[in-house]
């Protein structure tokens, strides 16, 4: 048994080839579908996500498959996972995803997928093989074994074959069942540390789970089971590997290493990386539409119209401030609606729009498509209101 915890995984032997990329933030995550038709009762799925039809790359809901294309390339991905939601849900959409990657990223561009028993059929799989993925990872219920022969229908295709499911704490005996009937059948077990979500869908049960403590989401004795299994597994002589995949893998290994991949592809003259990734930048904003409370609300909420009118009054004031105020490494952000540019030259703009209707920042925010702020330093809100 190999335990790493610095980073956050025990296994007891080698690791499929997506966790590999996984843990080095080279997969970008290809959510497919919302549409399931299971409902685990710890589906972390969010209520946004749950039931509709939408496709995210990394978070970003995007509206065409060169919007997929830009993702990968900001992150420069080795590979991507799929997952929802069920994507058989949506079969011929995802085969389609799956041969548009392959032919645009290569054949070396690796994609695994995961998924429920539930649609599982052998015409089903011809058409993921044939589409061209690499790695599929069965999602079974452990306390009804049913539908556990249809793993077996996977063997007949030259893929990478697994299980992923969550390491439940009151599930050990059971897990030990599935374990035992897996032996000759999938190359690996991935045993994910069980984490309580802020999802409020209606299925999603947490029962008697509690957290190990109020630091974290990872639901208490998950870990514990883990180990349990791998030493059974091992003790037994069970030729598989089981691999147990820490919360703090998943959170800060995994999305660290594949935000640091994105903003080193997003940076602009601007902004300033930092160790973990988030970019620090200058922004000047109009005082009406200016950080608070509420808003990326307001954001969401303008119309076309509206975002269109900002933007035309925003245009007009950032020529002025380039013309005038000799504004330099700057860029207009049509996304957020504001002025973007380096800290020093938001600093010392400061002074020269103490008296009119614009707010001045620095903020650091992570370099996702949604540009969520960690920390916004308000240099100059409403001064020019002030005698």
């Amino acid at each position: 048994m190999i335990n790493n915890d610095k980073v956050g995984y025990i296994t007891s032997g080698p690791m499929a080839k997506g966790c590999r990329q996984c843990i080095e933030g080279e997969k970008l995550v290809l959510f497919i579908t919302g549409l399931c038709g299971q409902r685990c009762s710890y589906c972390p799925v969010s209520e946004k996500k749950f039931g509709e039809d939408d496709i995210y790359a990394n978070e970003w809901k995007i509206k065409s498959k060169d919007d997929l294309l830009e993702e990968a390339r900001l992150m420069n991905a080795k590979g991507a996972g799929i997952t929802g939601g069920d994507p058989l849900a949506t079969l011929a959409k995802t085969c389609e995803y799956i041969k548009f990657l392959k032919d645009n990223k290569g054949k070396d561009f690796h994609i695994h997928l995961y998924t429920p028993l539930q649609l599982v059929k052998k015409e089903v799989l011809q058409k993921l093989y044939d589409a061209g993925l690499d790695e599929i990872r069965f999602h079974p219920d452990v306390s009804d074994d049913k539908d556990w022969k249809r793993i077996e229908l996977a063997n007949e295709f030259n893929w990478s074959v697994g299980v992923e499911i969550p390491c439940l704490p009151d599930k050990e005996k059971e897990t030990k069942k599935l374990l035992d009937y897996l032996l000759g059948k999938v190359e690996f077990v991935n045993l994910n540390e069980l984490e309580v979500s802020d999802t409020e869908v209606k299925h999603y049960n947490m029962g008697d789970y509690r957290t190990r403590d109020e630091q974290t989401y990872a639901v208490a004795k998950s870990k514990e089971t883990a180990i349990n299994l791998i030493e059974y597994a091992e003790n037994k002589g069970i030729k598989l590997t089981v691999y147990f995949c820490s919360a703090k893998l998943k959170d800060k290994t995994q999305m660290g290493k594949r935000i640091i991949r994105r903003a080193k592809g997003v940076a602009k003259n601007y902004d300033k990386v930092t160790e973990e990734g988030m970019l620090i930048r200058g922004a000047i904003y109009l005082d009406k539409l200016s950080p608070g409370a509420n808003y990326h609300e307001i954001l969401e909420k303008l119309t076309a119209d509206e975002r269109k009118k900002i933007l035309a009054e925003l245009k007009e004031k950032y020529d002025w401030m380039k013309r005038k105020l000799f504004l330099r490494n700057s860029e207009l952000d049509e996304e957020k609606l504001r002025i973007l540019t380096k800290e020093k030259e938001a600093r010392r703009l400061v002074k020269k729009l103490k008296r009119l209707p614009y707010v001045v920042a620095v903020v650091e925010e992570y370099p996702t498509k949604d540009s969520v702020e960690v920390e916004i330093e308000i240099l100059s809100e409403n001064q020019y209101n002030q005698d």
